[in-house]
């Protein structure tokens, strides 16, 4: 009878019909399929585009507050200089200065390329101008032409300038403090430094290639600073020239107009002015409580959409597959209806399958997604509230030296200790903020592994013995620190200062989470190939909650820091080649921890 049925099937016009309608069917559902495929994509298209211009949001505020902190730093070190004793007894010029200018001006270059750093007199005559390399001394120089010098007289407060042309051509902002006597109030002089506005905006995004998001800056007036296209620099949004290149557009002047005036109802704005549709995002950015320059990112929406169309492309190679795999399944079920039957139902099973497995992966890649956002916004707060907590404490220190003078010793205590702290986080942000952007560079050298510990160890030595009252208020009493004492020689090829970094990283947690007891640091040959690096203390061990995350970001139980030592430190380690983990001391009764690390021997 099995034999029979097929072939009755198939030899009577019944069954002509039945294949017909079959494949009717097959057709119809077909194109209803790719009809509900069209608007599916067009939904997820949507989705899609909402997503990249919400990110382009969020991205263009963090660019905004990531440019005023680099810009505060840097007036924060002008400020600095301005203090200086040699300044303050009207010394604008010599070889002191020099000496000084040196160490802020590798402070300042560290942060973004700058043209120069100089001093102005009382009469703006500059008297001392250090240069980068390739750059014009302008010394014995009138400045008073420039407006930004008219304005620091009359307020006697730092001034972030304007754009403005600069004697070499380029187009340029300064940050300029004034020179004032603390005692008797004078205007002494003041101190700016000049930085390219165009190369100072390229370090935080695209300047060059407008098929593909980049971004603008304008000052204040609302004239450029930074662009690609080198005919705008210096004029005004709102002048002829630049109108008349975007043929005169109101949606995009209108949102222009809105970000200027610091109105932020309006995240975006979608127009076209004539080469293809534009999604925009501005931010202004606030220095001194006030905008001082704007930033925007401007994206073609058709770069958008082709990034976002490639992946509909993948997903619909994909389904199509998937369709034709059915089609071709069911015509062979219409020849071999009963014969394949079960066949069919597994490959059916085998399909639905992986469409799971691939909404897995989808789910799975939007968790990361919103995790990774989690942690950029966990970042920004985190190290806001860590770099409010010093400055707060200098700018309360500042008051009371200001009401009590006669305190001065100790308040000035407090500011320069702040102040050292404020620096160290602001260094841990900068290291991962170039550790993300893949920008850490090292400075390799060959040096003797066993003098570098000796040098970082005696310094914490010296340190805890400055700071052995604030240690016993802590908690912590007899902690004492040693190292190995060897006349031989480690000789390894690394960056030296990051090396250092490092050590001082897991020496500083060692005496922060050690209250009495020893801290040992050593150091050895391992197989002839590497040095291995041991911090080993007694106090009381890695938390067992934190242990799996340890050299994650922000994995902290101590009320001192943010958290990013042991992140920065595995990064450093990593980028030599080497490893790095820890240990709890289970095995020894004092307890405590031991870190470890490896770097790479010069082979001889």
């Amino acid at each position: 009878m099995t034999l029979i049925i097929p072939l009755r099937f198939f030899s009577d016009n019944k069954s002509k019909l039945s294949i017909i309608s079959m494949i009717l069917i097959i057709i119809i559902s077909y194109s209803l399929f790719y009809y509900q495929e069209k608007n599916a994509e067009e939904n997820i298209k949507n989705k899609m585009f909402l997503q990249q211009r919400d990110e382009q949001i969020e991205s263009t505020k963090v660019m905004a507050e990531h440019i005023s902190s680099d810009l505060k730093l840097i007036m924060s070190i002008l400020q600095g200089l301005t203090d200086s004793i040699y300044l303050q007894q009207g010394e604008l010029y010599g070889d002191r200065i020099e000496k000084l200018f040196n160490e802020k001006f590798r402070d300042i270059t560290a942060i973004t390329k700058v043209d120069g750093l100089f001093i102005a007199d009382r009469d703006d005559i500059i008297t001392y101008n250090m240069v980068s390399e390739g750059q014009r001394s302008f010394v014995n120089i009138d400045i008073s032409f420039r407006e930004y010098v008219q304005q620091i007289k009359s307020k006697l407060k730092p001034i972030f300038s304007d754009g403005y042309k600069g004697m070499d051509g380029k187009y340029k902002i300064s940050l300029i403090a004034p020179i004032i006597n603390r005692e008797d109030g004078q205007y002494i002089g003041l101190i700016g430094v000049e930085i390219p506005s165009k190369d100072f905006f390229a370090h935080y995004g695209n300047i060059n290639n407008i098929n593909s998001s980049f971004l603008v800056a304008y000052d204040r007036n609302a004239n450029y600073i930074a662009t690609p296209r080198a005919e705008l620099f210096g004029e005004n949004f709102f002048g002829d020239k630049v109108q008349s290149f975007f043929n005169f557009n109101d949606i995009q002047n209108d949102y222009y107009r809105k970000v200027f005036s610091n109105d932020l109802s309006h995240d975006y704005a979608i127009y076209n002015f004539g080469s293809g549709e534009r999604l925009n995002t501005g931010q202004p950015i606030l220095l001194q409580g006030e905008p001082s320059y704007f930033v925007f990112v401007i994206s073609p929406t058709e770069s958008i959409y082709s990034s976002i169309g490639q992946a509909l492309f993948l997903e619909r190679i994909k389904i199509f597959s998937l369709i034709l795999a059915f089609t071709l399944a069911v015509m062979i079920l219409i020849i071999f209806l009963v014969k394949w039957n079960t066949n069919l139902d597994k490959e059916v099973k085998h399909r639905t399958i992986e469409l799971e497995e691939s909404n897995k992966r989808l789910l799975s890649a939007n968790e990361d997604l919103e995790k990774n956002d989690t942690m950029q916004k966990e970042f920004i707060n985190v190290a806001a509230h860590e770099l409010r907590t010093p400055t707060q404490s200098i700018l309360n220190f500042s008051q009371l030296l200001s009401m009590h003078p006669e305190k001065q010793e100790e308040f000035i205590e407090g500011i320069q200790r702040n102040a050292t702290r404020l620096q160290r986080l602001s260094n841990e942000i900068l290291d991962v903020t170039k550790i993300e952007s893949k920008s850490l560079k090292l400075e390799k050298e060959p040096f003797n592994l066993y003098d570098l510990l000796s040098t970082v160890v005696y310094d914490y030595c010296r340190l805890m013995e400055d700071d052995g009252r604030q240690m016993e208020d802590d908690g912590r009493q007899n902690v004492k620190l040693y190292s190995e004492s060897s006349k031989e020689t480690l000789i390894v090829e690394a960056d030296k200062e990051r090396i250092s970094q490092v050590i001082s990283n897991l020496i500083s947690n060692a005496i922060k989470f050690t209250k009495q007891g020893e801290i040992f640091v050593t150091a050895e040959k391992k197989d002839d190939r590497y040095a291995l690096v041991t911090v080993r203390d007694t106090g009381e061990g890695i938390d067992s909650e934190i242990f799996p995350k340890l050299f994650s970001k922000f994995i902290t139980t101590s009320f001192q820091g943010i958290g990013l030592g042991l992140y920065i430190s595995k990064n450093i380690i990593e980028a030599h080649g080497g490893k790095i983990w820890a240990e709890n001391n289970n095995k020894d009764a004092r307890g405590g921890a031991a870190f470890y690390f490896t770097i790479p021997l010069i082979m001889r």
